[in-house]
């Protein structure tokens, strides 16, 4: 389901930047609750203002929502360590959301019949 990925590949959802100090929302999911939205945001910015690096959240081409984490080579305040607790943290206390995301994006990127999924919640 969501891991962590070397490289980003398929459609990005939202990405931070600690070196930039910005976050990004792909304009494709603006038709997203404001609520997830800004939930979205705030899981974003907050792992790279605490693990520092980027953050990208994207789906694969089966709608598998992955996390991919960056930092520049020299990043020396990059704590590698704290990014795989950080992300094994939001995948636990954030499951509800990135599922349901997933399920989102099967429905109205892939045009997936996603009934069966939703019957199993």
């Amino acid at each position: 389901m969501f891991s962590e990925t070397p490289e980003v590949q398929g459609v990005i959802l939202c990405a931070a930047s600690a070196y930039e100090e910005k976050y990004y929302l792909n304009p494709d999911f603006s038709g997203l609750p404001t609520s997830i939205q800004e939930e979205l945001q705030i899981l974003c910015v907050l792992y790279t203002a605490d693990v520092g690096g980027i953050l990208t959240l994207h789906f694969d081409d089966y709608g598998n929502l992955l996390m991919h984490v960056t930092a520049r080579e020299n990043d020396l305040l990059f704590d590698e360590i704290g990014s795989v607790l950080k992300i094994k943290q939001i995948q636990m206390d954030k499951r509800e959301l990135l599922e349901s995301l997933e399920v989102y994006y099967r429905a109205v990127f892939l045009h997936e019949d996603v009934s069966e999924l939703l019957d199993e919640e």
